[in-house]
């Protein structure tokens, strides 16, 4: 273990020097590495291919210029960034993120995430991720078409249905997907399935805005299963109050789980009765069309909501951070552990530090990791992408389907790399089971 441990300090010095100053991506990798450093150790063609390290450098990083005008007629001026991470097992294939937040480091964590989190579907698919500094909210609608139209006349020479697929992520939604898409299919004037995420009229697929949340409550379902339980009555922490967090609350409600808590970035709302169809109804009219705050819904319904906090102070049974990065702390992960948690399934990217993750394996809880839990939007994408090359549209029955197939298949695969002594290392499965069919790849292309 010393030895590995080493090779991991090693490895970590070579890409820290590699690519300073870049912490997100700098904890995805580590994380990844721990795993897989001592199962190259035991395949020796990996490590004389120096895999690993080729997997941990970017295809290629393009970085742009976006200038657009506001309502006011000021000229304003944003950076997009498109990171091509990996591309052995298929088209690159990953979200844009349009928030303030969004640097390069950010990036490459999400597109090396995507690496292994498309492999895992059993689907075609390379990693990529992409976006903006640019903020969405507060925005006109003309304002952010402007900025849409702006950002893909760069982007739109890089990517195509079989280079780069891009879909939606953070502050890209239906509308920000659909005057991208607009602006590449005139630039392009041909119609394919290079984005997705798209509206049901212009080659969207049925399922693709519930698949993130869907997939990661399937998910945490399979995992139960290991221990002889299901979703029925258990209490559920939730966070976020966006897509993601929506359809867990929708899928837990409908397999009988109870969702007490839902948050954003000004606080979160705890309601011990939990939510219903009817209220959770409430969230997504005021999240997806007044853009209101959380703190409504506590206004309207008589619960308690705690500014400026995160829920994990709340006794439950499962947890599904659906957030952002990093929400979960080493403290949180404490306090979850002490209130009775026994599951944590992952709807956000790496919403865990890398010290909570520590906590809950030490404590051999259920947890899934984002590369494999929340796996479910990007195959629905994959599904898209098949249903636009073949000119047909699938049922929302086939699709969901499909959905829960691929995320068992995903969770076979984790029991399959993760599992000694009755227990599965679920974070060791997904990340080795996703390294193993892309290094299989890049052996076969020999050096490239």
């Amino acid at each position: 273990m010393e030895a590995v441990m080493s090779d991991l300090d090693m490895f970590m010095n070579y890409l820290e020097a590699r690519s300073p100053g870049e912490p997100e991506f700098h904890q995805a990798v580590r994380e990844v590495s721990e795993k897989v450093l001592p199962y190259i150790e035991t395949h020796p063609e990996y490590a004389r291919a120096r895999i690993l390290e080729r997997m941990t450098e970017p295809d290629r990083v393009i970085m742009f210029r976006v200038t657009w005008e506001d309502d006011e007629g000021n000229v304003q001026i944003n950076r997009g960034y498109r990171v091509q991470f990996n591309g052995a097992i298929g088209p690159y294939k990953g979200g844009l993120r349009f928030h303030p937040s969004v640097n390069l480091s950010i990036l490459k964590f999400l597109g090396f995430e995507q690496i292994l989190k498309n492999s895992l579907t059993g689907l075609p698919m390379g990693g990529g991720k992409g976006g903006s500094d640019f903020d969405p909210k507060g925005k006109s609608d003309a304002e952010v078409m402007r900025f849409c139209q702006s950002f893909m006349s760069e982007l739109f020479r890089h990517i195509g249905k079989n280079v780069d697929v891009p879909a939606g992520d953070i502050g890209v939604g239906a509308r920000e997907i659909g005057y991208l898409f607009g602006q590449y299919r005139r630039l392009k004037n041909e119609f394919t399935g290079t984005m997705t995420g798209k509206g049901l009229s212009y080659g969207g697929s049925l399922i693709r805005p519930e698949a993130t949340g869907y997939g990661n409550v399937y998910f945490a379902a399979e995992m139960l299963k290991t221990r002889g339980k299901t979703l029925d009555g258990k209490t559920c922490l939730v966070s976020g109050s966006g897509n993601v967090a929506q359809y867990t609350t929708e899928k837990l409600i409908h397999l009988g789980a109870k969702v007490v808590t839902l948050s954003d970035s000004s606080g979160f709302i705890y309601d011990p009765d939990g939510i219903t169809r009817e209220k959770l109804d409430f969230v997504m009219d005021l999240k997806n069309n007044r853009r209101g705050r959380i703190k409504e819904y506590a206004d309207k319904f008589g619960c308690a909501y705690y500014p400026g906090e995160k829920p994990w102070n709340v006794p439950c049974d499962l947890a599904f951070p659906s957030a952002t990065q990093n929400e979960i702390t080493a403290g949180d992960a404490r306090a979850l552990l002490e209130n009775g948690c026994y599951l944590v399934s992952e709807g956000a990217n790496m919403p865990t530090t890398y010290e909570a993750t520590k906590l809950f394996e030490e404590a051999r809880i259920l947890f899934g990791p984002g590369k494999a839990a929340n796996a479910g939007g990007v195959a629905i994408s994959g599904l898209e992408m098949t249903q636009n090359s073949m000119r047909l549209t699938w049922t929302r029955e086939q699709v969901e389907e499909k959905l829960q197939e691929i995320m068992q298949r995903i969770h076979e695969q984790c029991l399959e790399y993760g599992s000694t002594n009755g227990y599965c290392d679920y974070v060791k499965g997904a990340n080795i089971a996703g390294f193993v069919k892309v290094a299989d790849a890049m052996l076969a292309y020999g050096v490239v």
